[in-house]
Order: C-alpha cells, then sequence, then structure tokens
C-alpha cells in the first residue's frame, strides 16, 4: 500500500494526472456503499454559466433554467406560479451585484456569479447558483427537477 498526499488546491500536476482515476474510484464507492444510480450526474455533465444574457450559453439556457426554478419552487416550497415568474427568477438568481474579473493569477472562469448547470440527456435537472469570489466560492441557492430527487443533488452540489 502507498499513499500519496495530492495537492488538490490549487491543483498540482499530480492531482490533474490523476483526478480521473480518482474520480472514478468515488464514482464506484458512491454507487456500492450509497447505492447512488449509475446515472447520477458526473463532472461532464456540470456547466458553469457566467450569469450575464450577453453570454450566449446563459441565453441559450435561460428559459429552460426559469422554467425549471418555476417547478422547483411550485413543488418544494409551494409557491404559487406568480410567486415564481420569469421576473422573480430573474431579480432572485440572475441580477448579482458582482461585476465580472477576470484577474491574470485567477481562476479560468475569472470571478463574478454563476449558474452551475447540472445537465442530462440533454435536460437541465439541476442548477447551483454561486459566487467565485478570490478566496473562497459561496453557495447562494440549488434548485432541482424534484422528479430527480433520488439523485441527492443538492448532496452532490455541496461536495462538489
Amino acid at each position: 500500500l502507498k499513499v500519496r498526499v495530492v495537492r488538490s488546491s490549487p491543483p498540482s500536476s499530480q492531482f490533474k494526472a490523476t483526478f480521473q482515476e480518482s474520480y472514478q474510484v468515488y464514482k464506484r464507492y458512491q454507487m456500492v456503499i450509497h447505492k447512488d444510480p449509475p446515472d447520477k450526474p458526473t463532472i461532464n455533465q456540470v456547466r458553469l454559466v457566467p450569469v450575464s444574457f450577453e453570454d450566449p450559453q446563459f441565453k441559450a439556457s435561460f428559459n429552460q433554467s426559469a422554467t425549471l426554478f418555476a417547478k422547483y419552487q411550485m413543488s418544494v416550497h409551494k409557491d404559487t406560479p406568480s410567486d415564481c415568474g420569469e421576473n422573480e427568477f430573474t431579480r432572485f438568481l440572475c441580477d448579482s451585484p458582482l461585476e465580472a474579473e477576470h484577474a491574470p493569477n485567477g481562476p479560468e472562469c475569472g470571478y463574478g456569479s454563476f449558474h452551475q448547470q447540472y445537465w442530462l440527456d440533454g435536460k437541465i435537472i439541476a442548477v447551483g447558483v454561486i459566487d467565485i469570489l478570490p478566496y473562497c466560492v459561496s453557495s447562494v441557492y440549488l434548485y432541482y427537477d424534484p422528479e430527480f430527487s433520488f439523485l441527492s443533488l443538492g448532496v452532490y452540489s455541496a461536495l462538489r
């Protein structure tokens, strides 16, 4: 048995080189020990999209995200349709006081507000609203399709 300590933040070359193998061990563990289904979202099904109506990915997925938000709010929080319309969605989860910033020594995606979209079979099944800041990542809100609650997407998102 050989044990190695590998720096994960910032990611070392060893971490990057072994990431996929480590992820596969994690996924097998989750399936065997925690009985996660094999189709639970994977790293390849998560997109980090800047919250900006000028961003093509954000614009292209806006309606799907807003519809999912309304479905979640009405099912989980028992909101009325008028409580979770497009304007409420935009005000609550798209308007942000943070300005996008790309610092030379910062993350590739830059700093600012993002929607971390979880896709399955070409459809958004969850969105984590996060702020990426110089010294932390802040989880603002998570909403998901209630039909996929068996995937424990809140737990998955928190661990991710």
